[in-house]
């Protein structure tokens, strides 16, 4: 039975094998919990006719569904929120996992539309991410994601003094995250920033500015420890 299952898992993941302490019971509780997912998951195909493969935690919310683009075998953990309110909306790639308590939202408000958010094939994001896309953010591809990310393509105008900050409007230039990336726990990037591909950054760095590709990077705010080449 267990060759049967990894087979199937490998058509998600071809690298994929079980543990050899992997105990049979544990392994039939994560296939029914998964099997939950799918049928959820068929709920959303029934009714929206794209989202195919689709596995869904409990409580997941959609917003603006019509303007999310669903790649295949997305997988969203439990009490994930998406809101494509935006201009460009939401594009998954495939082979897209979500963890749990995660955030995409685009916009927050009415008046002022945010761009988008893209994230590639083969991006697996963990638990308590917060992904904004009002300024734009691009995930590459074969990107790996520790919790709580978080990626804020936007910043608030402050410089007129006599003006609540409130009152000042906002400036965006969007973040986009090369392909083959490994990014930390507790990441924090911020408006503008360039992540080529191929870099790491390291756990609790708060990204202020871009780096090419191949970089290692950390520190608040974060520097260039050194380069994998």
């Amino acid at each position: 039975m267990k060759a049967l299952l990894q087979k199937l898992i490998q058509f998600r993941n071809p690298a994929f094998k079980f543990d050899e302490s992997l105990d049979s019971l544990a392994l039939l509780q994560f296939f029914w919990i998964q099997g939950i997912a799918i049928i959820r998951g068929l709920f959303v195909f029934i009714y929206f006719k794209k989202a195919k493969g689709l596995m869904l935690g409990r409580a997941v919310t959609f917003f603006n569904p019509s303007k999310i683009h669903w790649g295949k075998f997305l997988r969203l953990g439990n009490h994930v929120a998406i809101s494509a309110l935006g201009k460009n909306g939401i594009w998954f790639g495939n082979n897209v996992s979500i963890g749990a308590f995660s955030r995409i939202i685009i916009s927050t408000s009415l008046n002022n539309l945010g761009n988008g958010i893209i994230i590639g094939n083969n991006v697996g994001i963990g638990e308590f991410a917060y992904l904004g896309g009002a300024g734009g953010l691009e995930i590459g591809d074969d990107c790996i994601v520790g919790q709580y990310l978080s990626c804020h393509p936007e910043n608030h105008n402050y410089e007129q003094y006599d003006i609540l900050i409130r009152h000042q409007g906002v400036t965006r230039k969007g973040i986009k995250i090369g392909k083959n990336c490994w990014i930390g726990s507790k990441v924090t990037i911020l408006d503008g920033v360039e992540i080529g591909e191929g870099c790491v950054i390291a756990a609790g760095s708060v990204v202020t500015k871009s780096f090419p590709r191949d970089c290692i990077i950390g520190g608040v705010p974060s520097k260039l420890l050194k380069t994998r080449s």
